[in-house]
Parts: structure tokens; C-alpha cells; sequence
């Protein structure tokens, strides 16, 4: 029996994120059927954590047990083949019997996109969130600042999430704008419900004026979600990266 990772890409927008659902497509729902297809086993695809309805990834790392006999290198071909063109396996590799997508991860990346903009850009519809107003990068770059190290980030955190902790390490948070549009980049240990929507948000609001930069660390001290901005939309959202104690697909 092998354990194999993959990296995925996948545009998430005609899906309800990545956790198979009732009544509802997912993308570890498709890759579980196009395996089924390829490999003639069912087989359960561990995920490195949940997206929501919309998030999109650049690279999206999961692992599922199979005895199938391809190659490493020939699998992203074979399963590419009967999956939507939405989704695309880009690297799989047989890798430790104890490696574990969601377990063994140390630290995740993400981006947000907001195309800051008077008129919506038709090739970025679903792909990044329309903000008319005015944004003051230099506002925003000050207060990223505050982010970083480990907070309880309960202000930055959705109702409804189920953990046992709200506190969480940035290692890093980076806003950047090239043309229209502006992206924002966020590393850390882990994330909570909505965290990065929730950040991207508040940033937005920050660089409109609506918020003040110098607030911000006394927001995340109140861990009050009522101080903070607001959830931004899934559209601009995207799963950057998963990573581990090495390189999985080094080699």
C-alpha cells in the first residue's frame, strides 16, 4: 500500500469548497471519484484543511493510501484526464507511511486579491474583491505590522468555529499593490474560521480610513469581532501553500 501526496491547483468558484458534503460539489468529492476511476479502489483523500464555498488554490497538498502500480510521475496525467479542467493534480509523489496532509503540516500561506478599482474587471469576476473606494497602501503596510508574532485572534474569527484555542502565530502578513490590484500575503501556524477574510477586511477598511491603523493592535487585544472589519468575500481568496517538516515533492 503506498501513501501519496498531491499538489493540486483548483478554482473553486462552481464549488463548496473542499470537504465532501450532502447535496453539495466538492473538490475532494471529484478527486475521490476521478482516483476511484483511474486507480478501480475507493479510496479517502486526506486534505492539509478545509476552503470554503468560492476559495480557490494555487497549491493545495493531500494524500490518499492506494495499492495502484502508476508511477509517481504518470498519475497527475491519468487522474487529470477525468477531472473537471477546474482542478489539475500538478505533483504526486509516494511519500512516508506517516505523513498525513492535515497532521503533519507546520505552517500555511495565504493570498487575498482585491482589484481596488472604479469599474469590475470582467476577466477577474470570481477571482478577486471589486473595492471601489480608495485604498492608502501606506496605511495598510502599518498596520500588518500588527499582526505578527502569536495573538489570541478571537476578533478575527467567525461565529460558529469549533476549536479549542483562538490564539495563533503570524509569521508573516505583506499587502502589495501592482496596477489595480492589491494582494495580500499571510503565513502562520494556522488560521481560524474566516481569519484571512476577516484580516483582508480590516486592511480594506484601514486603508479606506474607516478604521484607523494605530487601532489595530488594540482590536486584536479586545478579541472583540464587533472592532474589526469585515469578512471579505471568498471570491478573493486562495490557498498559497502548505508546508512541512521538508519538501515532500522534492526528489
Amino acid at each position: 500500500m503506498r501513501n501519496i501526496a498531491l499538489s493540486l491547483q483548483y478554482k473553486g468558484s462552481l464549488y463548496h469548497g473542499w470537504q465532501t458534503q450532502e447535496n453539495a460539489v466538492t473538490v475532494q468529492q471529484l478527486l475521490e471519484a476521478a482516483i476511484q476511476k483511474v486507480c478501480a479502489e475507493c479510496v479517502a483523500v486526506h486534505g492539509c484543511g478545509r476552503t470554503d464555498a468560492g476559495v480557490h488554490a494555487l497549491n493545495y497538498v493531500c494524500n490518499f493510501n492506494s495499492q495502484t502500480k502508476i508511477p509517481d510521475e504518470k498519475i497527475p496525467f491519468a487522474i487529470n484526464c477525468v477531472l473537471p479542467d477546474d482542478i489539475r493534480i500538478m505533483t504526486a509523489k509516494t511519500v512516508d507511511d506517516g505523513f498525513h496532509a492535515r497532521f503533519s503540516i507546520k505552517k500555511k500561506r495565504y493570498i487575498y486579491k482585491i482589484l481596488n478599482s472604479v469599474h469590475s474587471d470582467v476577466f477577474m469576476k470570481d477571482l478577486a474583491w471589486h473595492y471601489r473606494r480608495n485604498i492608502d497602501m501606506e496605511n495598510v503596510k502599518r498596520a500588518c505590522d500588527a499582526f505578527l508574532g502569536e495573538h489570541d485572534f478571537s476578533a478575527f474569527c467567525a461565529s460558529g468555529a469549533q476549536t479549542n484555542t483562538h490564539i495563533r502565530t503570524i509569521y508573516s502578513l505583506d499587502a502589495q499593490k501592482e496596477n489595480d490590484v492589491i494582494t495580500i500575503d499571510v503565513c502562520g501556524n494556522g488560521f481560524l474560521y474566516n481569519m484571512v477574510r476577516i484580516i483582508a477586511g480590516t486592511l480594506a477598511y484601514v486603508g479606506d480610513g474607516r478604521i484607523d491603523a494605530d487601532d489595530v493592535p488594540a482590536i486584536i487585544e479586545s478579541r472583540d469581532r464587533r472592532l474589526a472589519g469585515i469578512t471579505a468575500p471568498a471570491c478573493g481568496l486562495y490557498m498559497a501553500g502548505a508546508y512541512y517538516d521538508f519538501d515532500i515533492f522534492e526528489g
